[in-house]
């Protein structure tokens, strides 16, 4: 077992579910320690490590972690893909998908990004339909010393209702599990589907970095 893997044991993972079928996102506070948060974020300019992604204008700076990966990381994708894959092939059935088509591993790799003052991450969300249900998100700067603004920030769309706005509460080196795109909400009437898009509000001072984890990447 890795260690990536091993940290996650702390966690209480039927109230981890239950809080994802409740609200679509559940964290996972104090995942990363302040030298794994130190080592994620050195990997961001080790070219022998992370290669640029493409990144609008006043979207920061994006990289991808495609060389060996940081030891915060090593496994930690399969242990939440293994944890997480009931829950995400229930979701997938009740949305009507075929649950045997979710795919085992897909190259994603994992994106570090970094935003400056007055730039910011909009609205968006997996347009893959075969993509995992969930994906994990999480803080490598301190807000209370690193930088202001910059909140993680999800809206819910539910049929004819108005968008639900979630503001994620993350502190240095805490994690969130999110719904990629889409999440099955049960009503009166079954189930019916809620578009689920995430967005980081714009940064207005220092600097923030932070980290998105597919977690069907077959790393």
């Amino acid at each position: 077992m890795t260690a990536a893997a091993h940290a996650l044991e702390r966690y209480d993972w039927a109230r981890i579910a239950q809080q994802l079928e409740a609200e679509g996102w559940a964290p996972l506070s104090a995942l990363f320690s302040a030298a794994q948060v130190r080592a994620l974020t050195t990997a961001f300019d080790a070219p022998a490590a992370a290669s640029p992604a493409q990144a609008p204008a006043h979207q920061g700076e994006r990289r991808y972690l495609d060389g060996a990966l940081p030891c915060p990381l090593d496994g930690l994708a399969p242990a939440l893909y293994a944890r997480l894959a009931p829950l995400a092939q229930s979701w997938s059935q009740r949305l009507g998908r075929i649950a045997a088509s979710l795919p085992l591993a897909r190259a994603d790799p994992p994106l570090l990004h970094r935003l400056r003052e007055d730039e910011a991450h909009p609205l968006t969300h997996e347009t893959d339909e075969a993509a995992f249900a969930l994906r994990l998100v999480a803080l490598l700067s301190d807000p209370d010393q690193d930088f202001s603004g910059g909140e993680f920030v999800m809206t819910e769309q539910r049929p004819r209702q108005q968008s639900r706005p979630l503001v994620l509460p993350l502190g240095l080196g805490d994690a969130a599990l999110i719904a990629a795109a889409h999440r099955p909400i049960r009503g009166a009437q079954g189930d019916y589907r809620a578009t689920v898009r995430h967005a980081i509000s714009r940064v207005r001072g220092g600097m923030r970095m932070g980290l998105e984890l597919p977690l069907n990447s077959p790393r």
